[in-house]
Formats: C-alpha cells, sequence, structure tokens
C-alpha cells in the first residue's frame, strides 16, 4: 500500500518517528480515557457519592482533550509536510517536461500531464496526509491498547488477538481487489484526459469538418468507461468498509458476550469488564479510518507512481559545450540529421546551414516533420544521427544551454498566464520597465487591447480573468520576444495556423520588423510567408527535397512548385 518511493521523501523519518511517537501517546491517552470513565462508572454502581469522583472526572476530561489535540497538531505538522513535498514534486515534475520538452508531452498525452500536473498532486498531498497517520495509528495503537486488555482480562486479549489478523487477511484479499480496479481507473482517466483536451484543442477543425457530433459520441463513450471503472472501484471499496465494519462489530459482541456471562458467573469483576469493553472498538478503530480512506490512497498512489514514472525518464547528458553568442558573422552547419518517433523514420538525413541573420522558411504539408525539425533546434528533441557544428564547435545536438539560452521559441498556441498583462509580457524579463513594455505593446499591435482592459497593464489575465483571442495571444508572445534584444535566434512553429487570414496579415505586418538582426526559423504551410524569407527548406515525408532562395525554387518546377500547385488547387502559377 506504501510506494517504496515515498519512503526517499526528504525528512520523510523525523515524521515517522513524530508519528510513532504521536501514535503511542494517543493510546495511553485512549487507555487513560477508558480506565478514568471505567473507575467512576464502578465507584458510582458501588453506591458511592459523584462528588467523590470528581478526581477522576478531570483525568478523563484531561486524557481526552490531550487525545485530540495530538490529533490537531499531528494533523497541522502533516498538512505543512504534505504541501510542501506536494508543492516541491509539482516543481520537479514541470521543470521535468520542460527539459524534456514535447516528446513527454506526446508520450503521456496532453491532458494526462495537465491533469498530472494539477488533480494529480492534489492527490499525491491527500495520499502522503493520510497514509502516514493511518499506518502508523493501524500499527501502534492496537498493539499498546491489546497489551493494556492482556493485563486486565486475558481471555478477552485472546478473542481479540485472534479476530485481528482474521481481518486483516480478508483487508488484504479486498485490497489487491481495489488495486486492480483502481488502476483500470486511473488508466481510463488518463486515456479520457487526453481525449477531452485534445478534442477541445482541435474543436476548429472538426466543426470545419462537420465531426463534432461523431466526437460527442467518442468523449461520451470514454466518460461512461471511466463512469463504470469509479463505480466498479467504488464498490469493492464499499464492500470492504461493510465487510470490516461487520467483523469488527461481531468481534466487539462476542467480547461482550463473552464479558457478561463471566459477570453472572463472577468469573471477573465489573471494573476490568468496562474498562475492556470500552477499549475493544478504540481497538479496532485504527483499521476501520484506514479502511474508510482507503479509495483515496489508491488514487494518491497511482498518481504518485504516474509522477514519478515521469521524473525517472532518462535524459540524455552532454557535457557542457562553450557556444558563442549568435551573431551577423555566426555560422550553423547540419549535415545527415535523421530522427525517429517510436522507431519510425521522421527526419531522414537533412542537410542545410545558416549564416548571419537570415530568416529560413520551413515548409511542407501536414506531417512532413516541420514540427519535428523545430524541436530538434530547440533541443527539445534528440537527433537520431548526424553533424550539428555551430562556429565549427561540434554539437551532439541542441539541447546545450549556451544554445537554448539564445533561443526565442514561439508555438503555435503561445501559453498565457494567469497573472496580469505586464507580467505575462515581461514573463522572461521581469526586471522590465513600463516604458518598455509600452514600446512592445505598441510594436506588435496591443494598443487596443490595452485601452479595453480596465486596469491596464494590470488587468489579470488567462483562465478565470479576462480571456484573448488567438491573434492577442500570439502578440503577447512577439512582445516577450522584442523585451529580449539579447536572443538573436527565433523559432517559430506555424504561429498563425490558427488565425484567420486577415489576422494573419495583420499579425504579420507587425512580425517582419521583429525578425530583422535575428537567425528565423519560419515552420509553416501558409505559402505567403516564403516571399519574406532569405532562404526554404523544403519537407516531404521528413525529407529535404528542396532548398534554396524563393525565386530559385518557384522557377525551378520542382517539389516546391508542385507543393504550391497542391496548396493552390492544381493552379501552375507560384508567383
Amino acid at each position: 500500500m506504501i510506494d517504496k518511493q515515498i519512503m526517499k521523501l526528504p525528512g520523510i523519518k523525523r515524521i515517522q518517528i513524530m508519528l510513532a511517537g504521536f501514535a503511542a501517546l494517543q493510546a495511553l491517552f485512549i487507555i487513560g480515557q477508558a480506565w478514568t470513565l471505567s473507575a467512576v462508572i464502578t465507584s458510582l454502581w458501588d453506591g458511592k457519592n459523584l462528588s467523590n469522583q470528581i478526581s477522576k472526572l478531570v483525568l478523563f476530561t484531561l486524557a481526552y482533550c490531550a487525545r485530540h489535540l495530538i490529533n490537531y497538531f499531528r494533523d497541522r505538522i502533516l498538512d505543512k509536510y504534505s504541501y510542501e513535498q506536494a508543492r516541491d514534486l509539482r516543481e520537479q515534475l514541470l521543470q521535468k517536461v520542460f527539459r524534456l520538452g514535447p516528446q513527454i508531452v506526446q508520450t503521456t498525452g496532453t491532458g494526462n500531464t495537465t491533469t498530472m500536473a494539477l488533480d494529480g498532486i492534489s492527490q499525491v498531498e491527500n495520499y502522503i496526509n493520510l497514509i502516514f497517520t493511518k499506518t502508523f495509528n493501524m500499527s501502534v495503537i492496537p498493539i499498546i491498547i491489546l497489551i493494556a486488555v492482556y493485563f486486565l482480562d486475558i481471555e478477552s486479549g485472546i478473542v481479540l488477538t485472534l479476530v485481528f489478523p482474521l481481518i486483516i487477511i480478508f483487508m488484504i484479499i479486498l485490497g489487491y481487489a481495489a488495486q486492480s480496479k483502481a488502476d483500470k481507473q486511473y488508466k481510463t482517466f488518463q486515456i479520457l484526459s487526453n481525449h477531452f483536451i485534445d478534442s477541445l484543442r482541435g474543436i476548429d477543425t472538426l466543426k470545419y469538418f462537420g465531426l463534432t457530433k461523431k466526437y460527442e459520441n467518442s468523449i461520451f463513450s470514454s466518460s461512461e468507461r471511466f463512469r463504470k471503472a469509479t463505480m466498479n472501484t467504488l464498490r469493492i471499496a464499499i464492500l470492504s468498509t461493510f465487510a470490516l465494519d461487520f467483523f469488527t462489530t461481531i468481534s466487539i459482541a462476542i467480547v461482550a458476550v463473552l464479558l457478561g456471562l463471566r459477570l453472572i458467573d463472577h468469573g471477573i469483576t465489573l471494573f476490568p469488564a468496562l474498562t475492556v469493553l470500552i477499549l475493544s472498538p478504540e481497538y479496532f478503530l485504527p483499521i476501520r479510518d484506514f479502511s474508510s480512506d482507503y479509495h483515496a490512497t489508491l488514487d494518491g498512489k497511482n498518481a504518485f507512481e504516474a509522477i514519478k514514472n515521469v521524473l525517472s525518464t532518462p535524459e540524455v547528458a552532454h557535457p557542457a559545450i562553450t557556444i558563442p553568442e549568435w551573431d551577423n558573422t555566426s555560422k550553423l552547419e547540419v549535415q545527415n540529421l535523421s530522427f525517429n518517433y517510436d522507431d519510425q523514420p521522421t527526419l531522414s538525413k537533412l542537410n542545410f546551414s545558416a549564416t548571419g541573420f537570415q530568416k529560413i522558411g520551413i515548409i511542407g504539408m501536414s506531417g512532413s516533420g516541420k514540427s519535428t525539425l523545430i524541436n530538434l533546434l530547440n533541443g527539445f528533441l534528440e537527433p537520431l544521427s548526424g553533424s550539428i557544428k555551430v562556429n565549427d564547435v561540434a554539437l551532439p545536438s541542441f539541447n546545450q544551454k549556451d544554445w537554448q539560452q539564445q533561443l526565442i521559441y514561439i508555438p503555435q498556441n503561445p501559453y498565457i498566464f494567469q497573472l496580469s498583462l505586464r507580467e505575462n509580457i515581461a514573463f522572461y524579463n521581469p526586471n522590465s520597465s513600463d516604458k518598455e513594455i509600452l514600446k512592445a505593446i505598441e510594436t506588435v499591435g496591443l494598443n487596443e487591447l490595452l485601452a479595453e482592459l480596465p486596469e491596464g497593464l494590470d488587468t489579470q489575465l488567462g483562465e478565470a480573468a479576462r480571456s484573448i483571442s488567438g491573434g492577442q495571444a500570439q502578440r503577447v508572445a512577439l512582445a516577450r520576444a522584442f523585451l529580449n534584444p539579447k536572443r538573436h535566434i527565433l523559432l517559430f512553429d506555424e504561429p498563425t495556423a490558427h488565425l484567420d487570414i486577415e489576422t494573419e496579415i495583420e499579425l504579420k505586418e507587425r512580425m517582419l520588423p521583429i525578425m530583422d538582426n535575428h537567425l528565423v526559423f519560419f515552420a509553416t504551410h501558409r505559402l505567403h510567408w516564403m516571399k519574406n524569407m532569405d532562404y526554404i527548406l523544403v519537407l516531404d515525408h521528413g525529407k529535404l527535397v528542396e532548398h534554396g532562395t524563393y525565386d530559385t525554387l518557384a522557377h525551378s518546377n520542382g517539389a516546391f512548385t508542385r507543393l504550391v500547385n497542391g496548396l493552390k488547387g492544381g493552379t501552375s502559377n507560384v508567383e
């Protein structure tokens, strides 16, 4: 039930010692409660005055308060610890995802990765909070109470000793069944998350092709599978809780009946019998508490394992290589660059070069390898083979800190953080002045948006705040690039693919000046951008089938011409 990896969390030994001590103290206070309460009742039964029992009642009250104070301080300490560990785990997960790049997201799924970073971390926090409390209470408290019961009445101690292992065995059997169901539920949840997010992101395309109804049914089917998996898991969880309550109630009843019979036969006095009877429910309480939260701990355990699997994903470690800052004399040479996805060739033996501040267009149909090439250039992916040189310095891949610190990557859907407009634009340059931010806003054409915002630069953007259009989001991304004058390499991955042509043309006028004095790689399937490129790489099924300037390619009647004709619907004019 306890994941071995959780035992490696920092400070966990201190927490375990603390919980063991708290559980032992709590058991002693439980015994103190039962002892004083039995003493009061026995004294009253013997005809003594209530006024003579004040000291015992005070001791009972102190034991009761101390028991619950322990719960309070234990929960506060564990809440803080679990929150800190969940926060650190989220940070590690996000840093790992950023280092691995799109490859890990494609492997685990966008929806699953998002759910893992949000709901999954919360489940892990709950798991850390619950599992140690429940486990230590179940391990320590019953043993100390059982010792007290043996001291009071050996026969009752034997009954409790025999029953407890039977309940544990039964719980283990049901636990394996619940674990199997929970695993299936979590896998179904991952599929549902990925399916929903992918459908949501592609809703415009689905509407365009009239496929929304089909995908509506598909999402419904996935959600129904998840619902059934959840109900199957809950059925096992509820069954185990019922069975445990039934067996513990029967066990307490057996102890009560045996004590009653022996009281009638004068085989035991009232005080030990009453104390044992009060302690018997407390003896079974920790395992009942554990059972009631068993499903929650299973969810947390699955989420923890999934996060640890991502964190344990191997990274290719390259020795750090000093790469000078890119300028108008720098040179990049790439030879025989290849990459495979799942052993399937995606890019094959690409050869190209770039010098100084060039604008290089990467064009091809969907699936031609444009995004893969961009992800290789920004170091998110490791090439299968090939030679890479920057200013005659050989690199094993583009996953080099000195190279990546010179990049600005603008994807198709730039992320807008739940921050103010000022903080979104200055996200990578938090020390930028308002004057610099306003200049960036003017440069990328965000003046109208700024004028509409009720609090100006301080207006909150993102989810649950002020939403902005896709074109405005791209302008925010461009403004971020404008505030990075020291980064001279721009990578664009289909930055206008989801925009209408009017918005794209307007945005283009703002983008082209920002590209000056930069090395630009611009991946797109929109032809009008190619006239503004200094050099063009034409990709087809992962191969570089043609390259050259626009004028050269337009008059060569080669792959570029065929691509233009295909995109234009068969016309032979590429001008």
